[in-house]
């Protein structure tokens, strides 16, 4: 149940955000809709949100397509410079994607099933 795995930040956030007391609810001075009422429009910022959703709770759609945005920037620098650079030259190195809440440490982004970056002569003999 919510209310028993989350007490603490449950009991945190009703305080801080609407003055009440989670004993209140034990006492019968709360009732069961009331208390549900509040949990349940309880603010992105709260306690409950992060212990619920971990640090995605702090990210808004916003945020996500900001990251996804400079990550696409990222890419295409990268797809300009890998295209315009001498043939003899090294490879440059792929851009690292913005971390995002729950994504784990990859060094690559998730590509849907793509094959792998493509080495410079192959992107040269594409836009060629």
């Amino acid at each position: 149940m919510l209310v028993e795995e989350h007490a603490e930040a449950l009991e945190a956030d009703l305080l801080r955000h609407y003055g009440v007391d989670l004993l209140d609810w034990h006492r019968g001075r709360l009732s069961s809709r009331r208390l549900a009422v509040l949990v349940r429009h309880m603010p992105r910022d709260s306690a409950l949100a992060r212990a619920l959703h971990g640090e995605a709770a702090e990210w808004t759609v916003g945020d996500y397509l900001l990251a996804s945005a400079v990550d696409h920037l990222a890419e295409a620098n990268w797809m300009f410079a890998t295209v315009n650079q001498d043939e003899e030259a090294e490879a440059l190195e792929y851009p690292v994607p913005v971390p995002r809440p729950g994504g784990g440490d990859t060094d690559e982004p998730a590509r849907d099933g793509a094959e792998p970056s493509p080495d410079p002569a192959r992107l040269a003999r594409f836009f060629s």
